[in-house]
């Protein structure tokens, strides 16, 4: 199986070097949606994926390319993200072994800045932005087809690929929930695989306002959906819903405060009501397809309550020990944020949310500054993204290839929004 993803790698290495640079980034992108990212070349502990293979050759194209960083311009959210990978790299140095931090962090940067930086050197504004997000919406489109194949039939298309490998082992599989098996596609969850769907929904709805693409938009919209849905997992559907509702008040943006006013109001009543949390009582409801909520609540609890272990600088890399009181054998973070924390301490709490503060303020300025209503459109889709992802990853983590594909959804926003 090496053999074939070496061939696949080198192959697609060589497309990325000769391909226009704009055709190159979809070609990436799509090797992140359909190609597994636990098949890997092994080169002693070193582990390296296709789309590693791919970014690293793309990465070198857009420096050495002068006409490409002749057009490119750092903007605030750049920084932001950059600073923020210094501060993932220097708190894993100091806590772990320096061979170990170099390599783990090598393929870390690989799938989170580099993915984020050849998005926005090649994405230089808002057509390209637009090319890219309809190649997108028809490479998932086959993919929502497959999701509906295992989800009803339990046959796991790219069981195929994989064959009889170890490789094999690393598809997380939880079986079926109400009749139907929880598709999980090239990714390694089905969490993992119904969020590239529920992510990219926003921006495909988008393009209905891209002439002679209205109904192919729909249509595309509708197949985004039903690949969240084959997912059958309760962190895709929720980001799903989030999406849906924050497209749907883009007409009615007079509710906006309204809506807050009464989320706050809610979350106050709901804690002293129950005489525990808030958080506590959403988990116990809001989880369309059941699940683990009380894990969820539990984890934040937790978090708090060890605060003082993991503040400075994190675990370093090691298990936090909370397994035992979450009732499993290891600790499960299924929360971006107590991650950020357990893994790099405060200041990596700091730096995600200074992210993501960054890329908000930016579509804001964008969407406000703008007066073409399809430009201020385009940037009301990018917020629903990141609103739905910040609100899933309450309850979700990412890893695997969906990590680099949001960060090359922060690239498009860096390169769509207004410096």
């Amino acid at each position: 199986m090496q053999s074939l993803t070496l061939a696949v790698g080198v192959v697609l290495s060589v497309l990325a070097a000769i391909l226009r640079p704009i055709y190159a980034l979809i070609l990436y992108i799509a090797v992140l949606l359909w190609y597994p990212n636990y098949l890997v070349v092994s080169v002693g502990t070193i582990d390296i994926s296709v789309g590693r293979f791919v970014v690293g050759v793309l990465f070198l194209r857009c420096i050495f390319d002068r006409q490409i960083m002749n057009r490119f311009t750092w903007s605030r959210l750049d920084t932001w993200v950059t600073l923020s990978m210094v501060v993932y790299v220097v708190t894993t140095f100091i806590l772990q072994p320096f061979y170990e931090s170099l390599e783990n962090r090598a393929g870390f940067l690989m799938d989170t800045w580099f993915a984020y930086m050849v998005t926005r050197f090649i994405i230089t504004g808002i057509p390209e932005f637009v090319t890219v997000v309809k190649w997108i919406a028809v490479s998932l489109a086959p993919l929502a087809f497959l999701g509906v194949i295992e989800s009803v039939t339990g046959r796991l298309p790219f069981a195929l690929l994989c064959g009889d490998s170890s490789y094999f082992a690393h598809i997380t599989h939880y079986g079926f929930r109400f009749g139907f098996t929880r598709a999980v596609g090239p990714f390694s969850h089905s969490i993992l695989f119904g969020c590239a769907f529920a992510m990219f929904l926003p921006l495909i709805w988008h393009i209905r306002r891209e002439e002679g693409w209205r109904a192919l938009a729909y249509v595309l919209s509708v197949t985004a959906v039903i690949g969240t849905m084959s997912s059958m997992s309760s962190g895709p559907w929720i980001m799903m819903i989030a999406a849906i509702f924050c497209l749907v008040i883009e007409r009615h943006k007079y509710l906006i405060m309204p809506v807050l006013v009464l989320f706050v109001i809610s979350c106050i009543f709901l804690a002293i009501a129950a005489n525990r949390p808030f958080y506590h009582v959403i988990v116990s409801y809001a989880n369309p397809l059941g699940g683990s909520g009380w894990h969820r609540a539990k984890l934040i609890d937790l978090a708090v309550e060890h605060f003082g272990e993991w503040w400075m600088f994190g675990y370093g890399g090691q298990d936090p020990g909370w397994g035992e009181s979450l009732g499993m054998g290891k600790t499960d973070i299924t929360n971006e944020f107590v991650l950020a924390g357990v893994k790099y301490g405060v200041a990596g709490v700091v730096a995600l949310v200074g992210v993501l503060a960054a890329a908000f303020r930016a579509l804001m300025d964008s969407y406000k500054w703008s007066t073409d209503l399809r430009v201020k459109s385009l940037y009301w889709s990018l917020g629903c993204t990141l609103v739905s992802v910040v609100i899933t990853w309450m309850s979700v983590s990412f890893f695997g290839q969906v990590m680099p594909l949001f960060y090359c959804i922060l690239g498009m926003i860096g390169s769509s929004a207004r410096r």
